[in-house]
This record gives C-alpha cells, structure tokens and sequence, in this order.
C-alpha cells in the first residue's frame, strides 16, 4: 500500500495559491523576470482565472508582500503576551522570525529583493505592518533595562532591526553563504542561524554573577 502524502496547499483557495505561487517566482525571478502567466502555470489555472483575482501584476505584487508582512500584526503580540519574563519573549520572538522565514526561504529573498527594487513602497509596508510589533519588542527590552535585566548599553530600536535584518538576511543568502564554511557542511544555514541567535542573546541580557561572587 502506497503512503499518501499531503499536499500542504491542498486547501488553500485559488487566491491563496496564486499569492504563494508569485511570492516563490518573485523571490527566485524578480518582479520583473515573472510573467503572470508564469503564475498561472504554477498554479495550474488560465491567466484569466488570475486576473479574476488580481487585476494586475502591481496589484498581485502587493497582495504578496502583505501576505508575507502582515503575518506579524498578530503573531507577536500573542508570543509577547504568551511570555512570562523577558528571556522567554527573546525565545519566542526570535523563534517564531527563524522559523517563519526557515519555513518557506522565498519569503526572505522576497522581501530582500523588495528592498531593493523597490524601497520606497516596502518602507511604507513595514511602517504599516511591522513597526507596531517593533514598537513592542522595543518596550519589553526597555523595561528589562529598567529591571536590570538587559545591559543598559543596547538601543533597544536599532538591536531589533538588527536583529530582524540578520535573520531574513541570513536565510536569503544561507545556501550560498554556507560555502564559506569548511566542506560547505549540510547543516551550514541552520548552524549560521544558531549562532547568530547565541551572539543576539549574549548581547542582550546581563550576566549574573554566581552567588557568593
């Protein structure tokens, strides 16, 4: 008997699939290097069908960049509200980054390419989308310096858009990066990805001096 496997886009509707199906040859192509026809292919639907959901590639182009951005308005502020003191925040937050983005690469490399190609309007996306749970993150690292728990050295603003910009750029580039370690090892992204969470970690939080010292 032959085990099935389930497609996880089986149940998404034609929109869905057609945002994931441009977020991936955006990313791999660039905006200007896909046609929509090529997305329709992808998806296995006429280019009529797609133009039945976005009546143009600009209006696609935006649908996917809000797919890949709005993911945060919710999703932070429930890990923050979930965490009980400021350790647990950075493991959850940092966490859920790594994992989104290690989760489906081209989000990454989208949002890298964006940046470039177009920079004025992925600037007005992440004011819209992301600097409200940046304002968050932001708070809780100024209330664990207050508490001494974080070193009073870190900006709290610029650590988290570090932060952010180190994770998304690390898994955009990782497969080629990873060329730089030794034997180009197979667990290269994921190595990079752990050490830039312990050096983000280290330069966080104080360290307490064991009892009696």
């Amino acid at each position: 008997m032959v085990e099935t496997v389930a497609d996880p886009e089986a149940e998404l509707s034609v929109r869905e699939r057609i945002v994931a199906a441009a977020r991936r040859q955006f990313a791999e192509r660039g905006f200007a290097g896909t046609s929509l026809q090529a997305v329709a292919d992808a998806v296995g639907i006429r280019k009529p069908s797609l133009l039945y959901h976005f009546r143009s590639k600009d209006i696609l182009r935006r649908a996917v960049l809000d797919d890949v951005l709005a993911h945060w308005k919710s999703e932070l502020p429930r890990l923050l509200a979930q965490s009980r003191s400021g350790k647990d925040r950075f493991a959850g937050g940092v966490g859920a980054l790594v994992s989104f983005f290690q989760a489906d690469p081209s989000r990454a490399r989208l949002i890298v390419r964006e940046m470039l190609d177009q920079p004025e309007l992925v600037k007005q996306l992440l004011t819209e989308h992301v600097r409200p749970w940046t304002g968050l993150v932001v708070d809780y690292i100024r209330m664990g310096q207050s508490m001494g728990q974080v070193r009073d050295d870190v900006d709290a603003e610029s650590y988290v858009v570090q932060i952010a910009t180190m994770v998304i750029g690390t898994v955009a580039t990782g497969e080629v990066s990873r060329s730089m370690i030794s034997g180009d090892r197979e667990d290269g992204v994921a190595a990079q990805i752990s050490e830039l969470v312990r050096l983000a970690r280290a330069g966080l939080f104080n360290v307490r001096p064991p009892p009696g010292a």
